[in-house]
């Protein structure tokens, strides 16, 4: 049996505060596997993007254990082993959209013949060939979040850690970029770790849903969607959809109890 790509055990994490302890994180206990397409939802507050910050390295656990590609945190980043796409696209205004996506490829040193194609590459991927010398300001919210999930494509880690990428868009972008990253995991077979705070998107989107409950964050509930791969926007009219997101409702509820 291979190793899980994510691995955590016992996972708690504390912060200090001027007014106490805030205890984000309890007992969280998960492992993903290469492939999977993991969605984390929960009420606000309950630890989602604490724990993605966590697998990042960029907030350390204060009990349990977690691991990346068989490594800590800390030495999985200086391996490069994910991408992160936080919710704001966070371009730099300055920078073209090109400019923007080869900034991680300048500061790990790729020559300029390998950034230039992977810039084309990952352009192709997300669909803004031909957007290279445009600025952040003359695209749109949902161009400027492809070009952020080309950014952290350009280096090809394994694993995206997405943190509510989609979450300023109105409904019919954020449809359309649910089919196209859909589309981009196929392709790639990335890994990916996601937070919603949308039923209908995790579910229209994962392999697996984890179901967190209000702080201190915990574990209520991991489903293992029966939806086949490919996943057309109407499949969210099906039975089998409506039975899953019946499901986290109910988890997100006895999360509440």
């Amino acid at each position: 049996m291979t190793e899980p790509v994510i691995h955590a055990s016992g996972l708690d994490l504390t912060f200090q505060t001027n007014d106490g302890p805030v205890h984000a994180l309890k007992d969280v206990n998960l492992e993903i596997n290469k492939g999977d397409f993991v969605s984390f939802i929960g009420p606000s507050g309950c630890g989602k993007t604490t724990f993605l910050r966590a697998i990042a390295g960029l907030e350390t656990p204060t009990g349990g254990e977690i691991s990346v590609n068989g490594m800590s945190p800390e030495e999985a980043r200086q391996a490069r082993a994910y991408g992160y796409v936080f919710q704001a696209a966070g371009l730099y205004p300055w920078r073209t959209i090109a400019g923007n996506v080869k900034l991680p490829l300048e500061i790990m040193g790729f020559d300029k013949a390998e950034r230039q194609e992977r810039v084309k590459r990952v352009l192709d991927l997300v669909d803004l060939n031909g957007f290279e010398n445009k600025f952040p300001w003359q695209l749109s919210g949902g161009m400027q979040q492809r070009a952020s999930i080309a950014r952290a494509l350009a280096f090809d880690a394994d694993i995206m850690l997405m943190d509510e990428p989609f979450g300023a868009l109105d409904e019919i972008v954020r449809d359309h970029l649910n089919e196209q990253l859909l589309q981009l995991w196929a392709r790639t077979n990335k890994t990916i770790a996601f937070v919603t705070h949308s039923i209908p998107e995790a579910v229209f989107l994962s392999t697996k849903i984890v179901v967190m409950s209000p702080r201190p964050g915990r574990i209520s509930d991991v489903i293992e969607s029966t939806l086949p791969k490919e996943r057309p926007l109407e499949i969210r009219d099906s039975a089998e959809f409506i039975a899953i997101a019946h499901r986290v409702r109910e988890g997100l509820k006895a999360g509440h109890a």
